[in-house]
């Protein structure tokens, strides 16, 4: 008798070299493990999840997939080696990253783009519009773009970006931020104000402790993040919290940011991301420093005990890497809403379940809600009319101010790369020469030319003549 049950089999990369090798996904000990071996590099067991019986609903909460308009690469090496997007990916851009500049005026410690003062150019004008284009073709009506970097509002042009963009027919507009800018001029956020509706702030907020803001960011920000959040909040700022997660270093503090965020006005949902293995990655073992999807919402309902099991469920166009929760904000109260709808019962592929299978409209109203591809603010009808369809729930005059969200958001990397789950992946970056990629290869093998040159080796490999 073996000490584990085997239960499915995918590809995954070697930890060290990336190449692409077998794995197994087995259970053992009441946890879920990715173990797999490289001929040079030997065997290699890792955690992907601490809840066989969550990580099995995982499979329960897919959808049909969304392609894009039309491919961007053709499929000839063998995923992850051909983005992107090619034909064979499973999914559309719900959310595209376009990175306006490569530097930042942090030198962060965990920086996935290796981003720093003196890192890299600021893309012209040019550039962006042919960048943003390549989104429009891809997307036909691009869902989320989010402005991004390197930090994206020191770039001299910054607010023609946002007008050209805005120009486009892009749905919801983000502005993906540390907040110095915002925390130091208020008439900068003033400015970015005008920009609504249909734009967001999606802060870095990390921590309250010195320390582990220190260890990630380089530099104490606590001062300057209230900052940010009190400009923020006078000006009623659509804004998400987002907070990188590393293990024994601020996971003791997702309740506390839950809470906190949940007093802010601007506030419309916190989103957890634990550390992707790429990049600069200064002092982090990745033995003990990190954090799963599951780890990661046992801590929100052990430390925010409001929301409950059946609150954080899987998102339909990602299930593997996604986690999402929704709660109404009304007169101090907050009332967890994901168990009330149940989709659950509404995307099981049990033949039995009544609703799945009788009720069409229901389930496509649960499946457009829970979706990378809406923000909290451009769901507010959805959620109306989906409240409006339940028997028993009486639908209140909601706004954007009343809705919080939750999400878990984990990018994939070598150590719990699944190409079965990657080729899921809805969260994408569009690059300089019009390529759409997920955002968990782009760190991998596209990030920068000695990345690039790697991948060549490895595309050798595969086809070798």
């Amino acid at each position: 008798m073996r000490n584990y049950i085997y239960y499915d089999h995918t590809q995954s990369l070697c930890n060290e070299c990336h190449r692409t090798i077998n794995a197994k996904v087995i259970f053992e000990d009441e946890n879920v493990y990715l173990s797999k071996h490289c001929p040079t590099h030997g065997h290699q067991k890792v955690l992907i999840a601490d809840d066989i019986a969550y990580y099995k609903q995982i499979r329960n909460y897919n959808k049909a997939s969304e392609y894009p308009l039309k491919p961007h690469t053709e499929t000839k090496y063998g995923c992850p080696y051909d983005c992107g997007i090619c034909p064979d990916h499973e999914q559309h851009s719900c959310l595209t990253l376009i990175e306006i500049t490569d530097r930042c005026n942090l030198t962060c410690p965990i920086c996935y783009a290796s981003s720093s003062p003196s890192c890299g150019n600021h893309r012209s004008l040019e550039e962006i519009n042919n960048m943003l284009d390549a989104i429009v073709a891809s997307e036909g009506e691009p869902d989320v773009v989010q402005i991004s970097g390197g930090e994206p509002t020191i770039h001299p042009q910054f607010f023609e970006i946002l007008d050209l963009a805005k120009s486009k027919p892009i749905k919801h507009l983000m502005l993906n931020t540390n907040g110095l800018r915002i925390g130091t001029d208020f008439e900068f956020a003033k400015r970015l104000a005008s920009y609504m509706p249909r734009f967001e702030i999606y802060l870095q907020f990390d921590s309250f402790k010195p320390e582990a803001l220190l260890k990630l960011r380089g530099k104490d920000l606590t001062k300057i993040r209230q900052k940010a959040l009190d400009n923020l909040n006078q000006l009623n700022l659509s804004t998400t919290l987002v907070v990188t997660l590393q293990k024994g270093l601020n996971d003791d503090e997702i309740g506390t940011i839950i809470n906190y965020a949940l007093k802010q006005k601007c506030v419309r949902g916190v989103t957890f991301q634990p550390i992707q293995i790429s990049g600069r990655l200064e002092e982090f073992d990745p033995s003990k420093d990190r954090l799963t999807n599951t780890e990661i919402r046992r801590k929100i309902l052990e430390q925010a005990p409001i929301f409950k099991p059946n609150d954080l469920i899987p998102v339909p166009c990602n299930p593997d890497a996604l986690v999402m929760g929704y709660a109404l904000k009304v007169a101090d109260k907050v009332i967890p809403l994901t168990s009330l709808v149940d989709p659950e019962a509404l995307l099981n592929n049990s033949k039995n379940t009544i609703v799945y299978e009788h009720d069409q409209v229901l389930k496509g109203k649960i499946l457009d809600v829970f979706s990378t591809a809406q923000s909290v603010d451009t769901v507010q009808e959805g959620f109306h009319d989906l409240l409006c369809c339940l028997p028993n729930i009486v639908a209140p005059e909601l706004n954007y101010s009343n809705l919080f969200r939750i999400i878990i958001m984990n990018f994939m990397d070598a150590y719990d790369f699944d190409v079965r789950a990657i080729k899921k992946s809805c969260v994408h970056i569009v690059n300089t020469d019009g390529k759409i990629i997920p955002f968990e290869t782009m760190n991998l093998f596209y990030r920068n030319d000695e990345l690039k040159l790697i991948l060549n080796v490895l595309r050798q490999e595969v086809l070798p003549n």
